[in-house]
């Protein structure tokens, strides 16, 4: 049965909805009832570790019986194991409901199986509505869940000719202001931020999340990778965070470190050795280019080697999206030989 126009719409305001629950630990999920004839009944969102999932927050707000034959459309298959709260599948054939939308499906080997549990009791269910736009909402969870790491996002600034600095090794600023305040509003986004040592010693970066001049309400935690030291008066020690050092070139061992803290998602900021790193040993999850119209010519480039000797074994990407930043182009991509992200979700 496809997906019709109200259901559509629904899912659209459950990725909404889901927005609304704290990054943590737990993804961030959203859900609407409706009604059989397609009228929103109720909605709902998990507020956080130890609270009712979204499908039970939603259904909490409707009086005994009204969701009986009602669809409910929700941003991630329905868990099926018993944690700090119930099974939301139980919950939703307890109520009635005749159909369940979702976006991702659960691998989890503990909590997956929501759908099946729904077809047994003969609940109609759909998965895969608006599946990209939910895998993005919570990748770093997924990524966390299904690798043991947190998702990466290697980020970097260059030339249209691809450098990253002019030939004295200038690059403050290849891109403009449009550009550098989407940079922020995506540090925001992310649990931590790295930078090698290199970076650190020739920038001095605060690795902050900025509004202009005033920091965003979420700071990242500074990851500073490297053998060198960092100097004391460093601005990184000024953060709103303590900075973690890891003085090891093994990025595998970087990132079970930051997935033992909890950390879900790392935002790689530079420079040209790191993420040149990350790349080369497959750790880069999202690539973000950001493409400046000018010429500079010379060695700086915005990557170094990663491992390609030749056309045949070039790492190529899925471009995702192109966004313009006024005279700036971002370009959004992940590795072509990463699993659809319509067939990936955890819970």
């Amino acid at each position: 049965m496809a997906v019709n126009v109200a259901e559509r719409s629904a899912m659209a305001r459950a990725l909404e909805l889901a927005t609304r629950g704290p990054r943590g630990a737990n993804p961030q999920v959203g859900a609407v009832i409706l009604s059989p004839e397609g009228a929103i009944l109720a909605e709902g969102w998990h507020h956080g570790a130890g609270t009712p999932h979204a499908e039970v927050d939603a259904l909490s707000k409707l009086a005994p019986g009204a969701a009986r034959g009602a669809t409910a459309v929700v941003t991630l298959e329905p868990c099926n194991h018993t944690g700090r709260t119930g099974p939301c599948a139980v919950a939703l054939i307890e109520a009635g409901v005749a159909r369940v939308v979702y976006a991702l499906d659960d691998p989890g080997a503990v909590s997956g199986g929501g759908a099946e549990r729904l077809r047994a009791a003969g609940v109609d269910e759909e998965a895969g509505e608006q599946a990209a736009a939910a895998h993005t909402l919570i990748d770093g969870w997924l990524t966390a869940q299904r690798l043991g790491r947190p998702h990466v996002t290697v980020k970097w600034a260059q030339s249209l000719d691809g450098r990253a600095a002019a030939a004295d090794g200038t690059s403050q600023w290849i891109t403009g202001p449009a550009a550098r305040a989407d940079v922020h509003r995506r540090r925001a986004a992310a649990d931590a931020i790295a930078v090698g040592t290199g970076t650190v010693l020739a920038d001095d970066p605060a690795l902050t999340a900025r509004d202009g001049d005033a920091l965003l309400p979420h700071q990242p935690i500074p990851v500073i990778i490297g053998a060198r030291a960092t100097p004391s008066d460093a601005a990184v020690h000024r953060h709103p965070h303590p900075p973690l050092f890891f003085d090891t070139h093994d990025l595998h061992a970087v990132l079970a470190d930051l997935h033992a803290r909890g950390i879900q998602s790392l935002f790689v900021e530079g420079g040209p050795t790191l993420a040149s790193a990350f790349v080369a040993a497959g750790l880069a999850d999202r690539v973000l280019t950001y493409i400046a119209p000018v010429l500079l010519g010379g060695d700086r480039l915005a990557l170094t080697d990663i491992g390609v000797a030749s056309i045949d074994h070039a790492r190529r990407l899925v471009v995702d999206e192109w966004v313009p930043l006024g005279p700036d182009l971002l370009a959004i991509a992940h590795p072509a030989d990463d699993a659809d992200p319509q067939t990936e979700g955890a819970r």
